[in-house]
Order: C-alpha cells, then structure tokens, then sequence
C-alpha cells in the first residue's frame, strides 16, 4: 500500500472516528480499506461488530477483483437499507429465531385458542346482496395490492404467473382479469354513488359510461424474478384498459441468506465477493407500501380500504364486493377472507389466540400447529368438524382488507417490519448444522401479530366454490393428491371458473346442466359448461341477475362468452358455443335457441413437448369445432334472434 494511500485512508477513518485498527480481526479487508469509499468503510465496520469477519476471508491482495470487491459493497448497501432497521436488526432477530428454533421452542406458549368472530355469508341470500352492494359503494375509496413475485416453475410454467391464461375459453391471463375486475369495480362504483345504477329487474335497460373520475389505485408487487417481464406484459397489453398512472409497481429485494445458528451471512458457492440471497416472503410487502409513501397519499385523498391478494387466484374478485362490505358495515381494522375449511386440512385457520398474560391476536395458524395447540390447551379431539361439518376454525386464503388509517399508524410504528421465522433444514437431530443456508421469511397474512388489542380484526368466510381456486401445483404433484382433496392445479382453477360461472347463472334462474367427470393431467375433475364473461359483465351478483330474464337453458357440452357490459340472456336455450362481442353503448339481447357443434375439450400430454406449456399444464386443449360469434362495435340496441 503506498503512503499516499495509508494516509487518505488514515483521514478517513479519522473523520469517522473510526479507530484504525477496526479492521485488526480481518487482515484481508485491513489490505483492502484503500479501495474503500467512506460509506464502504462504514458498512465494513457494521458488518465486522455484526460477527461477520469471515465474509474477507477469501479476499485477494489489492489490485486483484478490485471490483468485484466494490460490487460486495454495493450488495450490502442494497441488503442493508431494504431491510427494516438494517443488516444489524436483521441479524439480531435471526440470532434469536435461530436460538428459539434449535431448542424447538413453541411459538405459542402460553397462548390458548379459540374461534375469533366473523362473517359467515351464504352466496346469493339477502344478507350477501347488501353486503355487496356496501361493499360496490366503498370500492371507489379503495385500493389494491397484488402480491405477484413468483414465477410459474412450480406450476411446470416458464413464464411470470400472472402471464398464465387464468381459464382458455376467453384465454384471459390472471392478470388481465384482475386490472378488468378493478376497473369494473371503479365503474359500478360510480355509478352507485352517482345514482346511475339501472333499477332491478329491468332486463335490457343499457347502462353507459358514467363519466367519473376516480380512479382505483392498482399496486404489484415484483421481485427480481418478475419485475422486467410485468413491466413488458403491462405495456405490450396497453396495461389491459387501465391508465399507466392508476399502476405502480414495487419490486421488493431479497434477504442475506444464513450459514449457521450463530447467522453467519453465507457467500456464495461461485464467487466470494457474494452474499448468497434468497426471497423474504410476500410480508415484505407492507414495508414497500411504507416506504413508497402511496400510504399518505392515498389516504389524502380520501382512499379508506387497501386490499391485498396473490397472483394465481381466478374467484377472488367474485368475493371481494360482499368483503369489502363486511369491512365497512362491520368496521373492521383487518378483515380476512376465508373459506370453510374440514378439520386438519391442509390450509391454515383464522384464530383468536389469548395469552395468560392477556394479550389477544386473531391470526393465521398454520393446519399443522393448530390441532396440537388444541390438544395441548385442554382440547382433547384437536381440530374436529362441528355440526356444519368444517371445523368451526375457517381457513386462510391469504386475502385480506385493511382499514387505511389505522393501518398507517401501526405501520408509523413498525415501519412495515412483519414478525418473522425461520425454517432451516437441519442435517441431523443435533440441530447444529445445516443442509443448506436458510433465511428468514415472513407472511403477509401475519401483519395482525403486533396490533393492540383494541384493534377489530375479523374474518368473512364464503364458499371455497366462489371465492377461492389457487393455481399452484404442477400436473405430477396434482396428480398425486389424495382423492377428494383439492388439487390446486392449472386444470382444477381452470374448471373451477366454469363451476362458479354455472353456479352463479343457475342462483339467478338459469337451468344449467350438471357436470360430467373427466380426467385431466391425472386428475378426476367436473367439466360443467364452459360459461365465462368480462368483470364489466356480472360486478356483483343483483347486477346479473338483471341481466337474465325469463327461461334459459344451456347444455352441459355448451360454451358461452360475454365480453360486453350490456348482454341480456332472455328465453335463451344455448346447446354449442356462442360468443358475444359489444362496445360500452351497445345493449344486445340474445334470445331463442342457439344450435351448433360447440367447442370440444381435447386431452392432451403434459409431457408433450409439442404443445405449449400454458396448455400442457391442464391437459386439454379446446377444439374450436362450430361457433355463433356476434360483434357489435356500434352503440344502440339490437337482438341476436338465431
């Protein structure tokens, strides 16, 4: 090191007031301290107090990957300010966790559960209509916060999730379902609030554009993995209808990685100047929004609700009016959604824990701690149905609703930080050692654990049917769920649509046929009629119901396509395939008997490399054989009599 160099840097430890031997338990980095920036020098000193001295042990000389070794700075820098509270704070909890998890204590204890309150709804009855329609009034003050950082690997797809065709009637992809389920929502909730609404039981009165001019704000969260291609799939698609400025995308970082329970940073395998990282899990979330500062402006401007929800569900926006109703009417800090679920199935369950020392959370616990924490509090069967035939514990599926204000106070608190865990593989019953580096994570579900006991946090459960069909499992891994279960796949959410679409028309008077069973990738599945239509079509469940009229019938083997805002069924006996095109200001009443050879559901091999993966994945394909299509792209009223 020359003398020039000894003295700059010298100086600056200096002006630090650093001492100059800091470096002393770490010859490799003291070498290198000439290279180093103030800013570099401090985060050295940070990280050597943290115990991590070992991180320079493969340091080379200076003049050798001397950029390299700038680029393990700018690593930490990022690792170091994404992170509530720093590196530091980082490595303290993991310490901890790490502790708690080798002397396998109990989260816990001390807690006893019990089931929380909440909203039961049964889809279709009078209760689920003014839920709705509260609901469609607080949309407009709401926001929404799409949790998509994954990619489609495990599902056997190559590409972003929200990329894959949520069903392949319409071959609308999650997430052009859901910036259109937003849009709808922003639409019908104008024109409630504004007194547009058309009256009930009017079945072709033509609701038009309404002029306003809220728009609801559309958050997606990306990761490393996804932001590029979300940011392509939005600009190639016009952002699906939605105006650029409504969407804003925060990418969230990775964490460092954890060699040992002493939660030494592991380097990477390739290169010595990396600290291996992994993702941190969907909690990050509410730091993101945080720091954003989104939070502040929305609620100036007047927003109450922000809505969270995963990548790869095609029901939920069937769900969320009566929801958000609940939220409002019951006025709910925290409400989460949630479906029946059997005892011990594997999805977690909504509950109220109390502590001896009086603390109370309503929170998720996961299906495998919840029957021994039963046991264990002086419940002898565990988790076991009730007289409805679910355990009275509903399950979590990961969708919730925050009110906004308290939601920032506690967040002015935490700073967004979700409490976390850890889950290392250990190589041997010891526990002193791992199979691999581990991390910690945390869930978005898990925001409720530090609220005050003060806060209303409650739960609105629908049926699995309507609101709840994730698409997360690959063919071979679907194939293999034990008969009854859900399979959780792109075959099971495709069909899944149908089902709820044939459920729903059937509440609201249509005769739908049953289902018939086939076997797809594997999987035994009901194949009802493949009926799909725009979220501008059927918001909520008053508004189809005014759009059918008289007697409908339609076949097991038919399939029906609405994309427009004013269709009308009336007296329609559909036995085939019938598309249905129209601009915002056409009304189309189709009506008589609509006959032809339909479309026709192919088998095919998801090992068949020939066929697309988007395709492989639910093991049909469907041949267009004969179909009525009618495009109507001039407003006013017009009949489709076949």
């Amino acid at each position: 090191m020359s003398s020039t160099a000894i003295e700059s840097t010298a100086d600056t430890l200096s002006r630090l007031g650093i001492n100059a031997d800091f470096a002393s338990s770490a010859p490799n980095l003291h070498k290198n301290l000439q290279l180093l920036s103030s800013g570099q020098i401090e985060l050295a000193k940070m990280l050597l107090e943290m115990g991590q001295s070992h991180l320079f042990e493969h340091w080379a000389d200076p003049g050798v990957d001397d950029e390299e070794k700038k680029g393990f700075f700018d690593q930490v820098d990022r690792l170091n300010s994404s992170y509530p509270g720093g590196l530091a704070s980082y490595v303290k909890s993991a310490r901890q966790l790490l502790a708690d998890s080798q002397s396998g204590k109990n989260p816990f204890d001390g807690f006893t559960p019990s089931v929380p309150k909440g909203e039961v709804l049964t889809f279709g009855d009078e209760d689920f209509i003014n839920f709705e329609e509260a609901g469609i009034r607080e949309a407009q003050k709401a926001a929404f916060v799409l949790v998509a950082g994954g990619l489609g690997e495990r599902l056997g797809y190559n590409g972003i999730k929200v990329a894959l065709p949520a069903e392949t009637a319409s071959g609308t992809c999650f997430l052009q379902y859901y910036i259109e389920s937003v849009l709808a929502l922003q639409e019908a909730s104008c024109r409630l609030v504004q007194g547009l609404s058309s009256p009930n039981g009017n079945c072709d009165a033509i609701s038009g554009e309404c002029g306003c001019q809220t728009r609801i704000p559309f958050v997606i969260m990306t990761s490393d993995d996804t932001h590029a291609r979300t940011v392509e799939l939005l600009e190639s698609n016009s952002y699906f209808g939605m105006e650029p400025a409504q969407v804003k995308l925060l990418k969230q970082e990775k964490v460092a990685c954890l060699d040992d329970n002493d939660a030494r940073l592991a380097v990477e395998h390739r290169n010595k100047y990396r600290i291996q990282t992994k993702p941190h899990g969907h909690g990050d979330v509410h730091a993101l929004l945080f720091s954003s500062g989104l939070l502040k402006i929305w609620h100036d401007a007047g927003l109450r609700w922000v809505l969270f929800f995963q990548d790869t569900n095609g029901l939920l926006f069937k769900a969320i009016p009566a929801s958000l109703g609940v939220s409002s009417t019951r006025q709910y800090h925290v409400n989460s959604l949630a479906v029946p679920r059997r005892a011990k199935e594997a999805i977690g369950g909504i509950t109220k824990l109390t502590h001896a020392d009086g603390r109370t959370m309503v929170i998720n616990v996961e299906y495998n701690q919840l029957d021994p924490l039963l046991r264990a509090t002086g419940q002898v069967d565990g988790d076991v149905n009730d007289e409805t035939g679910f355990s009275p514990f509903p399950g979590n599926i990961n969708q919730l609703i925050l009110e906004l204000g308290p939601y920032i106070e506690e967040l002015t608190k935490t700073g967004g930080a979700i409490k976390e865990f850890v889950n290392p593989k250990y190589k041997d019953a010891s526990k002193t050692s791992f199979k691999s580096a581990t991390r910690l994570e945390c869930m978005m579900q898990d925001y409720p654990k530090t609220l005050p006991p003060s806060a209303r946090v409650g739960f609105t459960v629908m049926d699995a049917w309507l609101a709840y069909a994730p698409v997360k499992n690959n063919p071979e891994d679907a194939s293999k769920v034990p008969k009854g279960n859900p399979y959780h796949s792109a075959t099971s959410g495709e069909m899944a649509i149908y089902r709820a679409n044939s459920l729903i028309l059937r509440k609201a008077g249509v005769q739908v046929a049953n289902p018939v069973q086939q076997v797809f990738n594997g999987q035994e599945v009901e194949v009802w009629p493949r009926i799909t239509w725009k979220p501008k079509w059927g918001p909520t469940f008053a508004e189809i119901k005014r759009k059918v009229c008289g007697n409908c019938i339609i076949s097991q083997s038919s399939t029906m396509v609405i994309k427009g805002r004013n269709v009308f069924l009336e007296d329609l006996s559909l036995d085939g395939a019938l598309l249905i095109n129209a601009v915002e200001d056409a009304g189309v009443k189709v009506r008589g008997s609509v006959q032809n050879k339909g479309w026709i559901l192919e088998n095919i091999d998801y090992k068949d490399a020939s066929v697309p993966e988007q395709l492989r994945i639910r093991g049909f394909r469907i041949n267009k054989v004969e179909q009525l299509e009618k495009n109507y792209s001039e407003p006013g009223k017009f009949s489709l009599e076949p």
